[in-house]
């Protein structure tokens, strides 16, 4: 039986795959298992409930409001806020736990619930699946004065807004910044607290309406970003994804900043305040091959993990690292944070343009992209991919024909019978013909 949860909480289609049914039972189970440590105190549970504007997060949250309310766990809801801004509260509220509806990026069909553990962190899979464990079975259901009760708070915006401005280490007076908000959760949030930081702002994207979240605009729709940054001539431009854990940035020129570039640049700022960690970056085997020249030569370690934020996290957590993030975007900077946060990471990267004077493009020419194909090979037993000498012994020859100036990685995906080979090397065309060859021969040795 495949896990309830992935990885990064329940997602699917909203009243297909999640119910208000699901959400209510859902919350019931978490109220029950997140909320443990408050009973055996003797003390009434709290929770932080929030969500993007997609319209079946109207419906949803009010499932999880009403299940946790009458699993007896008071409810803070605080409408519609970023991720990491709910994982900010929960901490700040000394909640018990946090409550975040939305489908990140995803089209706005899409709906997810994810859960926040007390102090804004995320949930080990544990945890997850004990969750999972209790939806259905039968409670003691508490009557009375036991029930919880329901407060609307709508005063995590502005706590949250403080926050970040008081971990900013240099104003943004004198930048024109253009804000791209996916019309997501941070449509309010981002444009007011760039502002309030000193920059003249320019918002695109950032009218919800409940159904246009995503849609040709944000993170992964950049094209309208880069031209209102040259029509503006602004001197960046930070884009968000639906619930804003996530930040892509345009230079004046409307060239594109990733996540890698952002992480290089934020790497050393960090390391110049002395506040880089061990002088560590922490990324995914995913990222860039020439953000780890960069590194080197600037005389940062690079710790690397597998795809995905929620490793990143627990190699920062594990090491004590202040930074990390991966390409797309998601970027952790631990000293301020618990999860992914492109709002506070569009607002370093726009510090670090104001306190240098340096332009975004000469700040990320700290990196040279290497040219990058990555192609997915479907229908074949991902199993074998690291075991069969064939398979291997073609990455062996490409590693040696490429030396220092590219690199391979072959691995399989998590949900799907895929082996994905990715190619870094000098020029596209070679890059091209590399992984070509290695889709060859993961195709005719694993084929099933």
């Amino acid at each position: 039986m495949s896990r309830l949860f992935g990885t990064d909480g329940v997602r699917g289609l909203a009243n297909g795959d999640i119910t208000a049914e699901l959400a209510l039972q859902l919350s019931v189970a978490a109220a029950h298992v997140l909320g443990r440590s408050a009973r055996e105190q003797g003390r009434r549970p709290k929770a932080v409930v929030g969500r993007d504007p997609r319209a079946s997060g109207e419906f949803l949250s009010a499932a999880v409001v009403a299940g946790l309310a009458s699993a007896g766990v008071d409810v803070h809801n605080v409408g519609v806020l970023p991720t990491p801004a709910v994982a900010f509260l929960t901490g700040d509220m000394d909640a018990h736990f946090g409550v975040m509806l939305s489908a990140s990026h995803n089209a706005m069909p899409d709906n997810g619930i994810k859960f926040f553990a007390a102090g804004g962190h995320k949930l080990a899979d544990a945890v997850e699946d004990e969750i999972a464990a209790h939806i259905g079975e039968e409670w003691l259901r508490p009557i009375g004065a036991e029930v919880g009760r329901v407060h609307e708070n709508r005063a995590g915006q502005a706590r949250y807004v403080a926050h970040l401005l008081e971990v900013l280490p240099h104003s943004l007076d004198g930048l024109t910044v253009v804000i791209d908000a996916a019309h997501g959760a941070a449509s309010e949030v981002s444009p007011e607290v760039f502002r309030l930081a000193g920059a003249e702002v320019f918002e695109i994207g950032a009218s919800p309406d409940g159904l246009n979240i995503n849609d040709g605009y944000g993170s992964t729709h950049l094209g309208r970003l880069q031209a209102a940054v040259r029509e503006r001539r602004a001197d960046l431009g930070i884009a968000h994804d639906g619930d804003a854990d996530r930040c892509l940035a345009v230079d004046a020129t409307g060239t594109v900043v990733d996540g890698d570039q952002i992480m290089a640049i934020l790497a050393l700022a960090l390391r110049d305040r002395g506040r880089l960690a061990d002088d560590t970056l922490v990324a995914t085997v995913m990222s860039n091959l020439g953000l780890l020249q960069a590194m080197r030569r600037e005389g940062i370690s690079v710790r690397q993990t597998g795809v995905g934020d929620r490793y990143v996290l627990e190699a920062m957590r594990a090491g004590h690292y202040s930074l990390g993030g991966e390409q797309s975007g998601h970027v952790i900077l631990l000293d301020h944070g618990t999860t992914g946060d492109g709002v506070l990471t569009g607002l370093m990267l726009a510090a670090r343009v104001a306190e240098t004077g340096r332009s975004l493009e000469d700040l990320a020419s700290v990196m040279t992209r290497m040219p990058q194909v990555l192609k997915n090979v479907k229908g074949v037993d991902k199993s074998r991919v690291e075991s069969d000498e064939e398979v291997q012994a073609a990455v062996s020859r490409e590693e040696s024909s490429l030396g220092d100036t590219g690199r391979i990685l072959l691995r399989k995906s998590g949900t799907e019978p895929v082996v994905r080979v990715m190619v870094e090397a000098e020029t596209e065309e070679r890059a091209e013909a590399v992984c070509d060859r290695l889709v060859d021969v993961v195709r005719e040795r694993l084929s099933l």
